[in-house]
């Protein structure tokens, strides 16, 4: 895919109010709307105002626990509604954006998820895609029966399997299968039907799907795999892929590795691309920005960050000095996730305390670029050029003025400089992302 006119793709974070946890506190927030429609149907027209490609909504099947009392109850973003109700719902309100939800491979049926993403994609005339995860939060495992999760190693075979089952389930009949000819009263043509038969380790499944092909051929799948099995894992079934880069240099080589190893599996580079997340938060001016940015910081609570670091690193982190820089000789340990490594490296490349790096899980640990218009799409536009992304996640720092802001600011830079469509090129997000309709298998 050469990088020229409008080949930028952007996708939205959706949250309640901000995807920093300072959001929900400001006097303007409105936290409760998190559990109404209409406030997720306004994110929904601003973003497809906007030209966005899709929205993304992440998902857990628990509270992360917390058995620190001075934190506990304090968190937001831990309720939130189910990911594919609210996105059906939202179906209707729009036209062209795209409606991406979280499903997880750890404590889901192949066949559910299967149905569920091929009902979603028929009712939004394709427009439906999957981001495809193993369960991180260990508390999950409580909900469903066990102690703990599978070991890494028995998860990402578990999510290898589960993409090959969904997949042949959407390949379950023919696009011209359901002829629903009167005359003969044929509603389907048997031939085009396909039984799966699948048989292996982790599932056993006959098929067919009871939906007709989807109007994209497979809904888009999405994939968020920084760890070694998470990169393998990506490059052979998704066509989206999150990641979370600090740097051009880090995000340089997370894209170039992802790229050598889609081609390695006899993949196309061009149909998989690559989106950093960004937590853009502008203005008219820096001046404007940085306030933004200071009110959204003083009204997070640094205790908060240390224990969101505490599970990232696997430890406590509340045994080290809050205003001292973090030691560079961390113990490892078992229970660290991958984004370990990211915040560790950004603390000691810019010499960060421990209150500071809190502070910076503030936006969930992702890059944030504060500032005016011409700025953000300056630093994008480099990154995208310059080959570290093909397009980009927005997770606004607080909604739905994010969105807005840079819907009627930063979007129009963009279309100024021949990088960003000045309308949809298709009805549905394969065509809109510049992938092709999936074959049939």
């Amino acid at each position: 895919m050469e990088k020229g006119s409008h080949n930028l793709r952007l996708g939205l974070l959706l949250t309640a109010t901000g995807a920093h946890f300072g959001s929900w506190r400001l006097p303007e927030a409105r936290p409760q709307d998190a559990f109404t429609l209409a406030h997720y149907c306004d994110i929904a027209r601003i973003a497809e105002r906007g030209l966005l490609d899709f929205l993304f909504i992440a998902d857990t099947l628990a509270l992360y626990p917390n058995k620190n009392p001075r934190t506990h109850g304090h968190a937001p973003l831990i309720s939130h509604l189910e990911p594919f109700t609210l996105l059906s719902a939202l179906a209707p309100v729009t036209d062209h954006l795209g409606l991406a939800g979280s499903a997880t491979t750890t404590y889901n049926h192949p066949y559910h998820v299967a149905r569920i993403l091929a009902s979603l994609d028929h009712i939004s005339g394709g427009r439906a895609a999957w981001n495809l995860i193993t369960s991180g939060n260990p508390a999950e495992a409580w909900n469903f029966g066990f102690k703990e999760h599978p070991d890494d190693v028995e998860r990402y075979e578990r999510a290898a399997e589960f993409a090959d089952v969904v997949t042949g389930l959407w390949d379950s009949w023919s696009d011209d299968a359901f002829c629903f000819d009167k005359s003969s009263g044929l509603y389907f043509d048997p031939r085009g039907m396909h039984v799966l038969n699948h048989d292996g380790p982790h599932f056993k499944v006959r098929g067919p799907l009871n939906i007709a092909r989807s109007p994209q051929g497979r809904p888009v799948v999405a994939q968020a795999g920084s760890s070694e099995p998470g990169r393998a894992l990506a490059a052979r079934t998704a066509d989206i892929i999150f990641t979370a880069q600090q740097t051009f240099s880090g995000a340089k080589s997370f894209y170039d590795d992802i790229k050598r190893r889609v081609q390695a599996v006899g993949r196309h580079p061009d149909q998989v691309l690559v989106f950093p997340g960004v937590v853009p938060i502008v203005a008219t001016s820096q001046g404007a920005a940085d306030a933004k940015r200071m009110r959204l910081d003083a009204a997070f609570d640094p205790a908060l960050g240390i224990e969101s670091l505490s599970v990232e690193f696997g430890m406590d982190m509340s045994i080290y000095p809050l205003d001292e820089p973090l030691p560079p000789d961390l113990p490892s340990s078992p229970k660290a996730s991958s984004r370990r490594q990211l915040l560790f490296e950004q603390a000691m490349r810019d010499n960060l305390s421990l209150r500071q790096l809190a502070v910076k899980t503030a936006s969930l640990g992702h890059w944030t670029l504060c500032g005016p218009a011409d700025f953000i799409a300056d630093t994008l536009q480099s990154w995208f050029t310059d080959g570290a992304a093909d397009g980009f996640i927005l997770m606004p720092a607080s909604q739905p003025d994010g969105i807005e802001d840079f819907v009627n600011l930063v979007v129009p830079e963009l279309q100024r400089r021949g990088l960003f469509r000045r309308e949809y090129e298709s009805a549905t997000l394969r065509g809109n992302l510049g992938l092709a309709k999936a074959p049939q298998t």
